[in-house]
């Protein structure tokens, strides 16, 4: 079966998951941007990696916009984010990108943060955040709450080549 792997990135982490991926398929790793939906047709298995913004998958409205000319290929889907996922964040996601799409197998990697690399529009976004996270009593932050906080002064990464496991995993499944 033939794979590609296709990705929107700001900051590098997603695209350091798509490279990895593509190192362990052996196949060709493109941004979103670079790749028309016909060259995807090409493809058996496209894997998309987007970033999360506001429960937002960054790039994926490229591929949701034809998504019915994929129904008969293997929807491969990561987004990456900070936060440690949980049930509210991923009904979040699964409402604003894919509510009416069953045909995609999705996985979530945790990314990283470093507030002094971020453009001037996102300081300013991550600064009503963070003043929106300070709102809260301490004693009733849960731990992704703490750890956003904790990473406007320390810059953190979470990104791990063994993060991809499963969905190199599930591809090769795919194949048998």
């Amino acid at each position: 079966m033939k794979n590609i792997v296709v990705y929107e990135s700001k900051y590098g982490s997603t695209e350091k998951y798509a490279k990895w991926i593509g190192e362990e398929l052996n196949c060709k790793v493109s941004k979103i941007s670079d790749v028309t939906t016909e060259e995807l047709l090409n493809y058996d298995n496209i894997v998309f990696g987007g970033w999360l913004h506001a429960g937002k998958i960054k790039g994926f409205k490229d591929i949701y916009e034809d998504i019915h000319k994929f129904k008969h290929k293997n929807l491969i889907l990561f987004y990456v984010g900070l936060s440690i996922m949980d049930d509210k964040i991923y009904e979040e996601v699964k409402k604003k990108n894919f509510a009416n799409v069953d045909n995609i197998k999705q996985f979530y990697l945790r990314g990283a943060f470093n507030y002094e690399k971020l453009t001037i529009l996102d300081k300013l976004m991550m600064n009503i955040f963070k003043i929106m996270l300070k709102t809260q009593k301490e004693e009733e932050m849960d731990e992704n709450t703490k750890g956003m906080l904790e990473a406007y002064n320390t810059p953190i990464d979470f990104t791990d080549k063994n993060n991809i496991k499963p969905i190199i995993e599930a591809i090769n499944s795919l194949s048998k």
